[in-house]
C-alpha cells in the first residue's frame, strides 16, 4: 500500500480547525484572479498561532490554484534558537508547504531602536518582506489573533499616544496580511491538538519583563473577571472601528492638503486660515501628515499641539522648534523648515 504524502495527511474536520480554515480561506477568495499559481508565504515561528495559520493555508490554497510556502525568521537570541526554527520548518514541509525558507538575522537592539522587542519586530518584517521578493510572492500571512488585538490596544491605551495608537493592527498592512484577527488564541491552540501538531511554545511569551506578556497574563484576565466576558473581543471591534474613522479623516487630511499646502522658498507652507477653518482632529492630522511626508519626523501628540499653537493660539511668538525642523508664523502661513536649513 504507497505511503501517504504530507499533503494527503488530514486530520478530522473540527469546530477549531474549521474556523481557522474559514478565516484563511477568506483572505485567499480576496485575493485577484490570476493565471498562474501566485505564492503565499506563512510566517512561520512554530508557535500556535502561525502553526495553525500553516496548517490551514497548506489545505485552503491548493484547493484556490495557489501555492503555500513558508519564512522561518531565526533571530538568534536564545540558545537553541536555530533548532527551534529546523523544527518549525520541519512543521512546514511536513504539512506540504513549498518553498520553506529559514533566514538568520541580527537584531541590533541599541540606541534608537525602540527597545529589544522593537528591534526584533523590525528585523523580523525585514526578513518577511525581503524573502517575499526573493519568492515574487503575492503575500506573508502572519498569526496575530484577536488576543493579540487586544493586547495592541490595551498597550496603545496605557501609552495614550492618542487614537492613532488604538487602531491595533490591520487585517492588510501592504503586503502583510493577518487572515486570524478575529479568531482566538484559544482556537489556535485547540487547532493545533486536533490536527495532531506540537507547537513550540516561546519562553520570553511566559517572561513579565515584557509588558505585553503582562498584559496578557494579569491585565486581560482581571478584565475578564470583573468586568465579565467578551472584553478582548470588545477591545478589538474598538480597534477596528477606531481604524474606519481615522482611515476617513487620514483621507481628509489628504484632501485638503492637495488644496491648502504650498511649497515656499524657505520650506513648506500652511494657510493659518485653512487651518482654523477646519476642526482640531483634522487640523492636528494636516501638521502631522505634512511634518511626515516632508521632513521624515513623526510628532508625537504635544509637539503637534505646540505647531498648532501657532494658529489656535497665537500672540507673536516667534516660532516652535521641533525634532529636526522649526515652525514660524509669516504672513497668514505656518511654515515649516528644516533646522538644517535655518
Amino acid at each position: 500500500m504507497p505511503l501517504e504524502t504530507p499533503s494527503e495527511r488530514r486530520p478530522r474536520l473540527t469546530p477549531a480547525i474549521a474556523d481557522v480554515r474559514r478565516a484563511v480561506r477568506d483572505f485567499l477568495e480576496a485575493l485577484p484572479a490570476s493565471d498562474d499559481a501566485p505564492l503565499v508565504l506563512v510566517g512561520l515561528s512554530g508557535g500556535p498561532d502561525s502553526l495553525a495559520l500553516a496548517a490551514a493555508a497548506a489545505f485552503e490554497a491548493p484547493r484556490r490554484g495557489m501555492r503555500a510556502g513558508a519564512v522561518i525568521v531565526d533571530h538568534g537570541l536564545q540558545h537553541d534558537s536555530a533548532a527551534v526554527a529546523a523544527r518549525a520548518a520541519g512543521q512546514a514541509l511536513d504539512l506540504g508547504l513549498d518553498p520553506v525558507l529559514v533566514r538568520l538575522v541580527q537584531v541590533d537592539a541599541g540606541p534608537g531602536s525602540g527597545g529589544p522587542e522593537a528591534a526584533a519586530r523590525n528585523a523580523r518584517y525585514a526578513a518577511l518582506d525581503a524573502v517575499r521578493r526573493e519568492t515574487s510572492s503575492v503575500a506573508v500571512l502572519l498569526g496575530h489573533t484577536l488576543d493579540d488585538q487586544a493586547e495592541t490596544v490595551l498597550l496603545g491605551l496605557a501609552r495614550g499616544a492618542g487614537a492613532s495608537s488604538l487602531h491595533g493592527m490591520a487585517p492588510v498592512s501592504g503586503v502583510f496580511v493577518r487572515p486570524l484577527l478575529g479568531i482566538r488564541r484559544s482556537t489556535t491552540v485547540a487547532a493545533c491538538a486536533d490536527a495532531g501538531l506540537e507547537p513550540w511554545l516561546d519562553p520570553h511569551n511566559a517572561d513579565t519583563a515584557f509588558s505585553r506578556v503582562r498584559v496578557r497574563q494579569a491585565v486581560l484576565p482581571v478584565l475578564e473577571s470583573e468586568l465579565g466576558p467578551g472584553i478582548a473581543e470588545a477591545l478589538a471591534r474598538t480597534a477596528e472601528q477606531l481604524r474606519e474613522d481615522g482611515d476617513a479623516l487620514d483621507h481628509m487630511a489628504e484632501e485638503t492638503i492637495e488644496e491648502i499646502v504650498e511649497h515656499a522658498e524657505a520650506g513648506i507652507a500652511i494657510s493659518v486660515g485653512a487651518l482654523t477653518a477646519n476642526p482640531a482632529a483634522l487640523r492636528n492630522r494636516i501638521i502631522r501628515h505634512v511634518v511626515l511626508s516632508e521632513f521624515g519626523v513623526s510628532l508625537s501628540r504635544a509637539q503637534t499641539l505646540a505647531a498648532a499653537a501657532l494658529v489656535t493660539d497665537w500672540h507673536g511668538q516667534k516660532g516652535v522648534d521641533l525634532p529636526g525642523i522649526r515652525v514660524v508664523r509669516v504672513a497668514g502661513n505656518l511654515v515649516f523648515q528644516a533646522a538644517s536649513d535655518i
